[in-house]
């Protein structure tokens, strides 16, 4: 693993620990309607910086990130924000409600030398899915304003022996927090500072020649490693400076409160489609059963009809509301096209998505070949709320919704597995449950 390294944030101050109302989800799952909530509430939240430009999937106006770079300087000079003088650790715990009961995802706040991606002697950072270009545009005129990193990197690793997962909850289990919030989603969160160079030395062995698979935050952890090359580009970086790190959280696979939802897929855009049309153009490929009732059957459906096998998915018509679950027709469909990827990535129900119900059936025969429009939802609610053309913080907005395709999530297995292969998995391919706080702490990179 990359050199583990305590650092100096700037973090909220407040006299009872409790930041409630400064904290955020990360920017990508944010509309402007969330974004107003937030501020609404406290106009100092973290996200009037770290979201300066809704929405945040393409390069925004430069003046939005500037307006964010006077918004870090103006709540450090009044006090808002304040840096420590000490480097520090910090073990993060967040408690949330899973399948009816209270759990906990335990891991570390920390800093890891930025390096490329890929396989390294001693571990190195490995990605799991694709990108896009245009949060990484977005993401990089905002560090380059600002000269911060605002939020961190989801980072996990396999403490299979369980070393680094016991410091972090022996930790937990010596004192109070030093820092909490509770975020609307329900979720609490607590912060426990760690200075002394023992307890870090401690936890640094214990994840010395480990992997990190980035969970989430590929377009940010990108974005640290796209601002270090602009600065080597325009000089000599020391090899101490601020910019060669970048602010993580790292988790341990083996944590009992690592839980992954659904991303599932709206598409849009086609213009001979219907729902008709589909499942004419779609008939070689997919097999259907229909299900009756709303997206909430649907989704119930696919998660039951287990007789169906592996490789199933719902699908419902934005126009009829007509619902049906689809299976291949075929055993492992990619394996002709993708035969040099791993079985794990030929059986992923999203791989198959994208690259048989995409791109062999609904790009040539339902849209002259041209690309179909994406959002990326991850509750039915929010898919219904595409359907009746509102922008979300997973894409959306008037006119273009036409078939939404219900999915499970992705095993870990799975992505552990298609990550030691050197794979990646398709864009948006899994939804780490919590997602972090931002506003816990930021990282100066000046």
């Amino acid at each position: 693993m990359p050199q583990v390294h305590a650092f100096r944030p700037l973090q909220y101050v407040s006299p009872s620990g409790d930041v409630s109302p400064f904290i955020a989800p990360p920017y990508d799952v944010l509309d402007a309607e969330g974004k107003a909530r937030l501020l609404a509430r406290d106009a100092r939240n973290i996200v009037a910086a770290d979201l300066p430009h809704v929405p945040a999937k393409k390069l925004g106006p430069p003046e939005a990130y500037a307006a964010a770079a006077t918004l870090i300087e103006r709540w450090v000079a009044e006090g808002v924000l304040t840096r420590s003088e000490r480097p520090a650790i910090f073990a993060y715990r967040q408690l949330f409600e899973w399948n009816g009961r209270t759990t906990d995802r335990c891991g570390m706040i920390c800093t890891l030398d930025a390096v490329p991606f890929g396989k390294r002697p001693g571990g190195g950072v490995l990605p799991h899915e694709q990108t896009f270009s245009g949060p990484k545009e977005d993401r990089l005129a905002l560090m380059k304003a600002t000269r911060a990193q605002l939020s961190p990197i989801f980072g996990l690793h396999a403490d299979e022996a369980g070393r680094a997962s016991g410091l972090v909850r022996s930790v937990m289990a010596s004192r109070g927090a030093d820092m909490r919030a509770r975020s609307d989603d329900g979720v609490t969160h607590e912060v426990w500072r760690i200075e002394d160079d023992a307890t870090i030395e401690r936890y640094r062995e214990a994840l010395a020649g480990e992997d990190v698979f980035i969970a989430d935050g590929h377009h940010r952890y990108n974005t640290a490693l796209n601002y270090l090359s602009l600065l080597e580009s325009q000089g000599a970086v020391s090899s101490d400076h601020p910019a060669r790190r970048c602010m993580f959280v790292m988790v341990g696979m083996s944590d009992p409160g690592l839980v992954i939802g659904a991303t599932h897929r709206v598409l849009g855009g086609m213009r001979d489609y219907t729902f008709d049309a589909f499942i004419s153009a779609a008939s070689d490929h997919l097999r259907f059963e229909p299900i009756a009732g709303d997206l909430a059957a649907l989704e119930r459906a696919v998660h039951t009809l287990t007789g169906m096998g592996q490789n199933r998915f719902g699908l419902y018509d934005m126009t009829t509301g007509r619902c049906a679950v689809a299976i291949p027709a075929t055993t492992d469909p990619l394996a002709k096209r993708f035969a040099e990827k791993p079985r794990a990535w030929r059986a992923l129900d999203v791989a198959i998505i994208q690259h048989l119900i995409v791109e062999e059936i609904c790009q040539p025969r339902l849209n002259a070949g041209e690309p179909v429009t994406w959002a990326f939802p991850h509750t039915i609610p929010e898919v219904e709320q595409i359907a009746s053309g509102k922008e979300t913080g997973a894409g959306g907005g008037a006119g273009f919704a036409q078939l939404a395709v219900i999915v499970r999530p992705t095993p870990l297995d799975a992505v552990r597995e298609i990550c030691l292969a050197g794979e990646l998995m398709p864009q948006k391919s899994t939804f780490f449950l919590p997602k972090l706080a931002t506003g816990l702490a930021i990282n100066p990179l000046a």
